[in-house]
């Protein structure tokens, strides 16, 4: 079973410190929240784990399949089976959906073998269809451009077709939940609730206990200046709900007094 374990990470942009020692172990199987106020490095720990070239890593390990993935480019860390759902998703006019998947699927397996030819056309349609039937999608969308003209729900969705096309072993879904109305969450935490099992682990950030709804973790964490303050089960998220996030911040004043 596959694990991803960050081990006391700093992370900083631009000369700024905003990551100051995240500890998080993720398994295959398991569905891990992250939540905490605007700022405080959730979507800076997202990009750094896959690799975004402007967050530079001054501190701490991040191992997955016994090795540190900051030495590897993305690509690898891609092909080694980590998988990152943007929360703005780029749009790609002139490449269709299905297009773009096929080549996400042959350089991963040239990267392997350079002298694979690829994915046959009649192999990746039949692999397409079964995972847009999974996804309960229309089979048309495979022919748009990718998140050109896109809704909010649809580029949401063409995110969670690529996890299930490319089939990694961790996804992070960065703010998946961002922008999307109450019918566009449900579509999209259908699709995330088909794919997931023993064979995936899911690390969800988010600021709302909505998704959290539909999207069930097994474990919370709350982030609050670069780091992991809080740990607990998905009652943490109803709490942080109800509450907010004042009494972590003065549980930390009293510890840091102590």
């Amino acid at each position: 079973m596959s694990q991803l374990e960050i081990k006391d990470l700093h992370v900083s942009i631009d000369g700024k410190e905003i990551l100051q020692g995240v500890n998080l172990v993720v398994k295959q199987g398991e569905i891990h929240a992250i939540m905490g106020p605007n700022g405080t490095g959730k979507s800076t720990l997202a990009y750094t784990l896959m690799g975004h070239p402007n967050y530079t890593v001054t501190k701490g390990e991040v191992i997955f399949k016994d090795q540190n993935i900051l030495e590897l480019e993305a690509d690898e860390r891609s092909r080694l089976g980590m998988f990152l759902a943007f929360q703005y998703p780029v749009a790609i006019p002139g490449v269709t959906v299905a297009n773009f998947l096929r080549s996400a699927i042959n350089a991963r397996r040239r990267a392997v073998n350079k002298e694979d030819k690829g994915m046959p056309i009649p192999e990746f349609r039949k692999l397409l269809k079964e995972k847009m039937d999974l996804l309960k999608m229309d089979n048309a969308f495979a022919g748009r451009y990718l998140n050109d003209g896109f809704s909010g729900g649809e580029k949401k969705r063409a995110e969670i077709l690529q996890m299930a096309t490319l089939r990694p072993e961790i996804a992070i879904l960065d703010e998946t939940d961002s922008g999307l109305d109450i019918d566009a969450l449900r579509v999209v935490a259908d699709g995330v609730n088909a794919l997931t099992g023993p064979e995936l682990g899911v690390l969800v950030i988010t600021h709302y206990q909505r998704l959290l709804n539909y999207i069930k973790p097994h474990f919370v964490h709350v982030m609050m200046g670069g780091r992991i303050v809080e740990s607990g089960g998905p009652d943490l998220a109803l709490s942080l709900e109800e509450h907010g996030y004042d009494w972590i911040r003065e549980k930390e004043k009293t510890e840091e007094a102590a």
